[in-house]
């Protein structure tokens, strides 16, 4: 159990940092990156939210979830701390 709770936090961490990405990369209208990255953050949540709700533990299940969002909270601070900028030339 504790190797899918890691599991969930790295992922969690992951989908956020794309969404960050994507979201930085839409103020600069940068349509490829953007898309790119929208499409993988959500790829990602679709594949946890189906492995949950596939798994579905009324124990687990809840712990797998707040988890998961720690590690979303985790990405978004990881994604605005590091400063990566949108720098795509079109």
């Amino acid at each position: 159990m504790i190797i899918h709770l890691i599991i969930y936090f790295l992922v969690g961490i992951v989908q956020d940092f794309c969404f960050t990405l994507n979201s930085r990369y839409i103020a600069k209208d940068k349509i490829l990156p953007a898309v790119i990255f929208s499409w993988l953050t959500v790829m990602v949540s679709m594949l946890v939210l189906y492995n949950i709700l596939n798994e579905l533990d009324p124990q687990k299940s809840i712990i797998e979830i707040i988890i998961y969002c720690l590690g979303i909270a985790a990405g978004t601070f990881l994604a605005m701390k590091l400063k990566i900028t949108a720098n795509v030339k079109e």
